[in-house]
């Protein structure tokens, strides 16, 4: 295991680090809140073991029951050997006391009397508005005197201006931004990537694989792989490209089998900045454009065309469409497509493309002249109604 450290602490932290997003499930139902913990616990221990020290879970991930299975595999000595990070859930804060009351809740949770990298959860534009409304930098500083958290820190999902917004309002840890070789101009990016960096954040990547659709069994890009100058899997091309950059501090892999717990470690062993070859380099490239030139929908996700009246989330609508056919994975593309749009995250309001009225308004403001109402239609084949 190869180890690198956040300017703002001293601590070693293993360049993996274990995300508790998707752990294993048990019964024919897969319901995502009933993990085979018997597994998820051999496996963290087993990533612990082979070096691991940084474990990241969330007060949502699984139901609310990856925080309660994590706890329970940190018992017997493991608490001591690692660095723990949870989130305040973002998006359920209504008051300065939530915050609080949501932060004890975790810490019985995990059977653990700190938390050691707290992170606010999926910052965006309007709920760091929100939340600074309700006073979560004070939160903050207050957890951090009582010494219920050691650092604080924050992910992010939102467009690279409000990104920087947030990285120069408060003495962050690190930001956790997701990026990966098909991922270098949404969100934060490579702009926002350096930026933290130059700022004197680290940084934690998430979906270095995008959700797995980097590792899959897409032929084309198979072939890339066997006229590459090195063999490797292509979860393996997907971990060095990150790790190749020297502003990145862990990369989070969402594990869900032992055997990718020692892929990993595996491909851990190798991952240092600024160690891939120009030709090496080249060979994600070719990956990249080939990826990209199987999009349906040439959406740019400028956002122009939003918001929509009828609260459809246009450009997200098209991504999880293009996912499923790019990465030919429409089953997994789906299943992210329903969680994501479903209201959860945005009041309860569903933002499905079959919710459109066919109004025409975002075709009137698209720069690219796009037949949104034509796509949307597609994208509701596609995926259902």
């Amino acid at each position: 295991m190869l180890y690198r450290k956040f300017p703002r602490c001293s601590h070693e932290i293993s360049i993996l680090g274990f995300g508790a997003m998707r752990l294993p499930l048990a019964g024919e139902q897969q319901d995502a809140g009933n993990i085979d913990e018997e597994q998820a616990i051999a496996m963290i221990r087993t990533a612990v073991d082979g070096g691991v020290n940084y474990i990241d879970t969330a007060y949502p991930y699984h139901n609310g029951m990856s925080e309660v299975v994590v706890g329970k595999a940190l018992g017997e000595g493991y608490r001591d050997r690692v660095f723990l990070a949870t989130k305040l859930h973002s998006w359920l804060i209504t008051s300065r006391e939530d915050m609080d009351r949501y932060l004890d809740e975790q810490l019985a949770r995990m059977n653990t009397d700190h938390i050691d990298f707290y992170l606010l959860h999926g910052l965006g534009s309007e709920t760091w508005e929100n939340l600074t409304r309700l006073g979560v930098l004070e939160f903050l500083d207050s957890a951090k005197a009582d010494g219920r958290i050691r650092y604080p820190a924050f992910s992010f999902h939102d467009q690279v201006s409000v990104f920087r917004e947030i990285v120069d309002a408060y003495e962050w840890v690190f930001a956790q931004i997701q990026y990966n070789y098909m991922d270098e101009q949404n969100q934060a990016g490579t702009e926002g990537l350096k930026y933290a960096a130059e700022q004197g954040l680290g940084i934690v990547v998430m979906e270095p694989l995008r959700g797995g659709l980097l590792s899959g069994d897409v032929p084309i890009i198979h072939q890339h792989i066997l006229d590459a100058p090195v063999m490797r899997t292509p979860s393996d091309w997907g971990l060095r490209w990150v790790w190749n950059h020297p502003e990145v501090t862990v990369v989070l892999s969402g594990m869900s089998s032992l055997e990718q717990v020692k892929e990993n470690l595996a491909s851990a062993t190798q991952g240092l900045p600024n160690s891939l070859s120009p030709e090496e380099l080249a060979v994600v490239e070719k990956m990249r454009e080939t990826f990209a030139s199987r999009l349906k929908i040439p959406c740019t996700g400028c956002r122009y065309c939003m918001p929509c009246q009828n609260n459809v989330d246009i450009p997200e609508c098209f991504n999880y469409y293009n996912q499923a056919y790019t990465y030919e994975a429409e089953e997994k593309a789906k299943g992210v497509y329903l969680w994501a749009l479903s209201g959860a995250f945005s009041g309860g309001i569903p933002g499905y493309a079959s919710c459109c009225i066919q109004c025409g308004e975002c075709e009137e403001k698209c720069p690219q002249g796009l037949p949104i109402r034509e796509y949307l239609q597609e994208v509701a084949d596609c995926f259902g109604k």
